[in-house]
């Protein structure tokens, strides 16, 4: 009888914890705009980009462009703004070339890479679409890029890239 009481305890506990409403939901860390703090983003959201990258790297264009939305913003290290997929592949295709007669590798390693997203406002601000990607990469010549991808479903919607070149000895 004491084991059939405990089972009927425990079965109640258990129904019970999986039926109250849950008050865990993650607080946000950090800042971004007034009002608006920092949230972990979605292993989805890294998939996305990892799709990208690995295109990226195979200079697989039409993957590329089928990930990169039309009417996006774009920024590359060197100040160059594109905003579609056509004009992306092509100043990837620029640098590749530009690579090649350098005699630098098209490669380079992956460092890191995690979604974030801002919290919702009620002024329902451009960087509250989606979700934001953080990567960084070291170059076969050594040097660091950081880029941020905005990316909303599968598609790449704003992208900012920065370059630290590797000091000449």
């Amino acid at each position: 009888m004491k084991n059939f009481i405990y089972l009927i305890a425990g079965l109640f506990l258990i129904t019970a914890c999986q039926t109250a409403p849950c008050e865990c939901e993650a607080k946000g860390k950090g800042f971004v705009a007034p009002g608006q703090s920092v949230n972990m983003g979605s292993e989805s959201t890294v998939d996305v980009f990892k799709k990208i990258d690995e295109a990226w790297l195979a200079r697989d264009y039409e993957t590329m462009k089928a990930h990169i939305a039309d009417e996006g913003n774009y920024r590359f290290f060197d100040g160059t703004v594109v905003t579609n997929g056509e004009d992306f592949v092509a100043k990837v295709e620029q640098s590749y070339q530009e690579d090649l007669a350098n005699g630098v590798p098209w490669e380079w390693n992956t460092d890191y890479a995690f979604a974030v997203y801002p919290s919702k406002t009620e002024d329902d601000n451009w960087n509250e679409k989606g979700e934001w990607v953080n990567a960084q990469f070291t170059g076969a010549d050594g040097s660091t890029v950081i880029e941020w991808y905005q990316i909303e479903g599968d598609q790449l919607i704003s992208w900012l890239q920065t370059k630290a070149e590797t000091p000449k000895e």
